[in-house]
């Protein structure tokens, strides 16, 4: 089994759920035991600020959306590019944090990109595998561009890259134009 560690997921219609309705989860951990992701395009109606007054001493500095990475409860974790305030590596230059010590200096900076995420999504062991078969998911390897993305439209614009990248192996084609007309 191939770990999707490191790669996205994008829900397609054939996904029944209604929490992950156009989501894009980043998977930070896959095996045959279960896999765990967040989603990255769903948002909190409170602000990071908002929730660290209740979670911690230290002041949160900048301004930052909170994330809800997905329908299972559990502890706060960041998803960052600081290498040193890490638990792992998810993917190079990716890292994952969760831990207080890690969060709170995560939220005193605004050198590294980080996100924070209330909640995951999580699969037990062969769920995961039994969805991809039945076309719930497409598969496609994260950047940090598309991790760190952030307009509104971060399903559209996943779903392009892996209609384009679809396209050009199939026909290949080495450059499809923004504008189909230049072509």
């Amino acid at each position: 089994m191939k770990s999707l560690a490191g790669y996205l997921l994008l829900a397609t219609p054939r996904l029944p759920d209604e929490n992950f309705y156009r989501s894009v989860v980043l998977m930070i951990e896959h095996n045959e035991k279960g896999a765990l992701g967040v989603v990255l395009n769903r948002l909190a109606d409170r602000s990071v600020e908002d929730l660290w007054s209740e979670v911690s001493d230290v002041e949160c500095q900048g301004h930052r959306p909170l994330n809800l990475g997905g329908p299972v409860s559990g502890p706060l974790m960041a998803i960052h590019t600081d290498a040193e305030s890490s638990e792992m590596e998810i993917m190079p230059g990716l890292y994952l944090a969760a831990q207080k010590v890690h969060l709170d200096h995560l939220v005193q900076q605004d050198k590294h990109r980080c996100r924070i995420f209330l909640g995951h999504s999580g699969w037990g062991g062969g769920q995961l595998e039994e969805e991809l078969k039945q076309g719930a998911w497409h598969v496609t390897p994260a950047t940090l561009e598309t991790i760190f993305h952030a307009e509104d439209d971060l399903w559209e614009t996943v779903a392009k890259q892996i209609g384009n990248s679809v396209l050009l192996d199939s026909l290949k084609i080495k450059n499809i134009p923004d504008d189909p007309s230049m072509n």
